[in-house]
């Protein structure tokens, strides 16, 4: 894949969970109350900030390196797999929030290449 699509891919990743981070967020304040609004907060406030995340990388002049492609995916796998199944718990009380760790962990390792592509050379 071209380093274009993955720029591409990742703006449009940013679009779509920048929308649902406000949209949800708004969801949240005015048809949820108690652990369910905290579920949705704590969702939107993760999915706001990677969207800023996949936006900082989307921009990204010349070749991009391997881990700074890895971080970006990790970056989406976590907002699906964080911010998913705390919106599932939230809206449904579906048991799927025992996905969330495994989104928490794909966010830091995502940090973590992010860091790692800066030692690289190709930045």
């Amino acid at each position: 894949m071209s380093d274009s699509s993955w720029k591409r891919g990742w703006l449009l990743a940013a679009g779509l969970l920048g929308a649902y981070g406000v949209g949800f967020a708004a969801y949240g304040a005015h048809g949820l109350a108690g652990h369910e609004q905290e579920l949705a907060d704590k969702a939107s406030h993760f999915a706001l900030i990677h969207a800023l995340a996949l936006l900082a990388l989307s921009q990204k002049n010349g070749v991009l390196n391997p881990w700074m492609k890895a971080a970006g995916g990790f970056f989406v796998l976590g907002s699906l797999l964080f911010c998913g199944s705390l919106t599932l718990l939230a809206v449904t009380s579906c048991p799927a929030a025992m996905m969330a760790p495994f989104g928490g962990s794909s966010f830091i390792l995502g940090w973590l290449l992010l860091a790692v592509s800066a030692l690289r050379r190709g930045l």
